[in-house]
């Protein structure tokens, strides 16, 4: 049974940092392209970071320079460090793990970003 479980998610005030962790179980880690994916209310699910298995990583201009994806295959977890955050990051976060035959998916870590 495949399971990704987010955690790390909170509130925190404009120009703070969270760092998101997804830890997986249930698949091959390794072979996987690892991403954090965003939605916020009233609007369509957003890739903000992805790491592939050979660690290159990819991300829209939106968070381009102020979060930063990792992985740690031995630990079967992949980060989201998030810097600079804004009240536009305000969304729920999720984890996800992909191969060219399917992709599985966390339950989602809420994010918020307010003073």
């Amino acid at each position: 049974q495949v399971q990704l479980v987010e955690s790390g998610g909170g509130l925190v005030q404009p120009g703070g940092s969270l760092r998101l962790s997804c830890a997986a179980s249930g698949i091959i880690f390794s072979i996987y392209t690892m991403g954090w994916y965003r939605q916020a209310p009233g609007k369509q699910r957003e890739l903000v970071a992805a790491i592939t298995q050979d660690y290159r990583t990819n991300y829209p201009d939106s968070v381009k320079g102020r979060f930063t994806i990792s992985r740690d295959n031995a630990k079967n977890t992949v980060y989201l460090q998030m810097n600079s955050l804004n009240r536009e990051d305000t969304a729920v976060y999720y984890c996800n793990a992909a191969l060219s035959m399917g992709n599985h998916w966390g339950q989602g870590t809420q994010v918020t970003v307010s003073s």
